[in-house]
């Protein structure tokens, strides 16, 4: 009897270690089973990532190669990044110009009256004996009439040639520059300021004084009439610095800074300008 029962467990324990082994086999079926599948999952996805950068490759080269280097491959995928990053650039562009570039802040007019800002005030400067360059601004990016004043009141842009007098106030140079204005009505005439070349710093500091004067604008700007503004990029690239406080924006320093009262771009002031050759 001993000796049945010690079998009959001996046959108990083999039976629950068959059924246990059973368990692991089981799980080791399914997890190779999944594998399987995960693994022609990545395949396939693998193929179809192949077959496009091929067919991308023969558009973009026109050639019916059936192999894709790893180069090639690196290549047409940094394109497609670009190309992503370009249409983003493109869609923000597209819905500044819609928007017009304006602020959305109203600036508030005799207490209780209230406008839109305008964005910018450009001040281009210019002399006498200079029309030709300023017909060729007002044809290229700053318009006259109606389109003047569509950029003014939809991208709130505005732009206004800068000239001073004559030495000789009221001669033909001084009556040339009227004339012109009565027909275009685009400048901004500084009437204390004499025209000279050692007095551009002074002229710019009263085109600032006068601008902010007459426009209450986000920012101000000036450029010389040999200057060609990309009036859409300038707009879009001014209205992503709206929220920043007493921005000072331009080329600060470039190149060699004249310090000899004989060379034609003179700057009495170099010293403040750091080193003369740099």
């Amino acid at each position: 009897m001993g000796e049945k029962m010690q079998s009959r467990g001996s046959s108990a324990r083999l039976s629950g270690a068959v059924f246990r082994s059973r368990i692991p086999t089981l799980m080791v079926s399914m997890f190779a089973t999944f594998a399987s599948i995960y693994v022609a999952g990545r395949l396939w996805q693998d193929s179809e990532s192949r077959v496009y950068l091929i067919k991308e490759l023969d558009r973009i080269t026109g050639q019916g190669r059936s192999v894709v280097s790893v180069d090639d491959t690196l290549k047409i995928i940094a394109c497609r990044e670009q190309h992503k990053k370009l249409s983003a650039l493109e869609m923000e562009l597209t819905a500044a110009r819609q928007e017009g570039f304006t602020s959305g802040r109203l600036a508030e007019i005799n207490g209780t009256d209230y406008k839109i800002r305008p964005l910018v005030v450009i001040g281009i400067f210019t002399t006498f004996g200079r029309k030709n360059n300023r017909d060729a601004i007002r044809q290229a990016w700053m318009g006259t009439g109606g389109i003047l004043k569509k950029m003014e009141n939809e991208k709130g842009i505005i732009a206004r040639f800068v000239i001073g007098r004559s030495a000789n106030r009221g001669d033909s140079l001084d009556q040339a520059i009227d004339n012109e204005n009565r027909q275009t009505k685009d400048f901004i005439i500084l009437d204390t300021h004499v025209e000279s070349s050692e007095e551009f710093p002074k002229k710019s500091k009263l085109f600032f004084a006068h601008a902010a004067e007459k426009w209450n604008a986000e920012f101000y700007s000036k450029v010389n009439d040999d200057v060609y503004v990309n009036i859409d990029a300038l707009g879009a690239t001014l209205a992503t610095h709206l929220d920043k406080p007493r921005v000072y924006m331009g080329c600060m320093k470039s190149g060699e800074v004249f310090s000899e009262p004989s060379q034609k771009w003179y700057e009495p002031e170099w010293w403040k300008f750091g080193d003369k050759k740099s």
